[in-house]
């Protein structure tokens, strides 16, 4: 029982350990394969490191390693806050925390080793995928158990995100997951052809949906306020927010198949629904940035704030470029180019990253009884460094993208093509080089946070918050 009047804080820091371990080993290796790419000798000749081999390790270390750990931490620490009870179950929750250490370890090894089944944000093999699918079964039980035993009558609108990210991750990872194993390593895809494709982004745009977007909304609906110290702007405009956001994106994945086999109608279906998914993506980025009224010098002296606001200017910055690039005319100028990858990462490194570490931030020093990190200066240093580095990164490859496009495009009056695909190659180095820096000092800013997470928490023990009376509640 005294167990029971105590939050559960321990898998909250694990998670959050975790978190930033996770975040230097996903960007040290995004640092060598942009490296790669600019310089192809420095894969050594060795097979391990090959960029086909090193390039799904990170999507997975970043996402699934650093992202999601971020979400476990975030979102264990949030519910029970918010319903002011301990996680439904400690057993359970320490499972999650150790099966997804055990996913991580097992992508670690088996993408380096060629071990996958060739699909984006999907690519571990099938013994894992079911490892995947009971962790998050537990996650599944511990947050709605949470939710269920809960002592407050209203579920925080937090907990609707990072319910709903819950719930369609469970669909998503079910369906693509669908394969026959051949042998302990290898499978093949339940669908083939075009339905293959189709399932595939679904999949995908989903998780960048549902994962990348919604999970992380979650922390901009509790840590933004609790930060700035004010309510959330409109919590009207939050729930509309959460509705729009949840029915308009599961359909736009069909944007990533323009001038495919895919038939014309589901393609326009998907550039339809990209561009109404504007709408609400804004609408949340507005409520966010509004929950600063009246607090907007606390920017000057507050560089966890700093991390959390310019997060949203990215999420704002990205969800205006992809529903421009869903645009079938757009879209034909920008695919296949690093035009793509200027959008995915100024949406993971400046949305998801920056509001992970502005989280991750004011989660750590409460975690052991601390108001705040061992130094605000570091922080500070983080972020510029990290903004400096995201901007880089993505102006290198927007410059560089929209010129590819141009470049394949361009033709001779006799109908011959102007550049070959060599030349155009040769024309795009200097901007790869540039990526290089800003991946580096992005990669810097997470060893900078490395270092300031491991002098606030050492030699201190995590801290036993008791939960206050339901009277105290209200």
């Amino acid at each position: 029982m005294e167990l029971a009047s105590n939050y559960n804080y321990k898998v909250v820091k694990q998670f959050a350990i975790a978190t930033v371990i996770w975040g230097i080993v996903g960007m040290l290796v995004g640092v060598i394969i942009a490296a790669q790419l600019a310089w192809p000798a420095l894969n050594l000749d060795i097979p391990w490191l090959t960029y086909g081999r090193l390039r799904p390790l990170h999507t997975n270390a970043v996402i699934f390693a650093f992202g999601i750990c971020g979400l476990f931490a975030t979102s264990y620490y949030v519910v029970q806050r918010t319903c002011q009870v301990r996680l439904f179950s400690d057993k359970l929750a320490a499972f999650t925390f150790w099966g997804w250490q055990a996913v991580i370890l097992l992508a670690v090894v088996t993408l380096p080793m060629g071990y996958t089944r060739g699909k984006e944000y999907a690519e571990l093999e099938w013994p894992i995928t079911i490892l995947i699918a009971l962790v998050w079964i537990a996650y599944a039980v511990v947050f709605f158990g949470t939710l269920i035993t809960r002592k407050v009558k209203h579920i925080y609108v937090a907990n609707w995100f990072f319910g709903a990210y819950i719930l369609a991750v469970t669909i998503l990872h079910v369906v693509q997951g669908a394969s026959m194993p051949a042998s302990l390593t290898k499978s093949y895809s339940a669908y083939t052809g075009v339905q293959d494709a189709m399932i595939q982004w679904w999949y995908g745009h989903n998780a960048v949906g549902f994962i990348l977007t919604a999970g992380y909304l979650g922390m901009v609906y509790y840590f933004i306020p609790k930060q700035a110290e004010r309510p959330v702007y409109s919590y009207r405009l939050s729930i509309v927010h959460f509705w729009a956001l949840i029915f308009t994106y599961m359909w736009a994945g069909p944007h990533h198949l323009h001038y495919t086999a895919l038939p014309d109608w589901t393609q326009s279906v998907g550039m339809v629904f990209s561009l109404v998914l504007l709408a609400p993506s804004w609408g949340g980025m507005i409520n966010g940035m509004m929950t600063l009224s009246g607090a907007w010098h606390k920017l000057r002296t507050d560089p966890i704030l700093k991390f959390m606001i310019v997060s949203l200017s990215f999420y704002g910055i990205a969800t205006f470029e992809g529903p421009m690039m869903s645009i079938k005319t757009i879209n034909a100028l920008s695919h296949y180019t690093d035009w793509t990858v200027a959008h995915v990462h100024g949406g993971a490194l400046g949305w998801v990253g920056f509001i992970t570490m502005g989280s991750i931030y004011y989660l750590i020093p409460r975690l052991v009884g601390e108001q705040k990190m061992y130094s605000v200066k570091l922080i500070d240093l983080h972020f510029w460094v990290a903004t400096i580095g995201v901007v880089l990164y993505i102006a290198a490859m927007w410059i560089a993208g929209v010129m590819q496009g141009l470049m394949w495009r361009a033709v001779n009056p006799d109908g011959t093509l102007t550049y070959t695909f060599v030349e155009g190659v040769k024309a795009t180095y200097p901007y790869y080089a540039v990526r290089v820096l800003g991946g580096f000092m992005y990669f810097s800013g997470m060893c900078v946070m490395g270092y300031n997470t491991w002098m606030t928490l050492r030699r201190r023990a995590t801290v036993i918050a008791p939960i206050p009376a339901l009277a105290a509640a209200h």
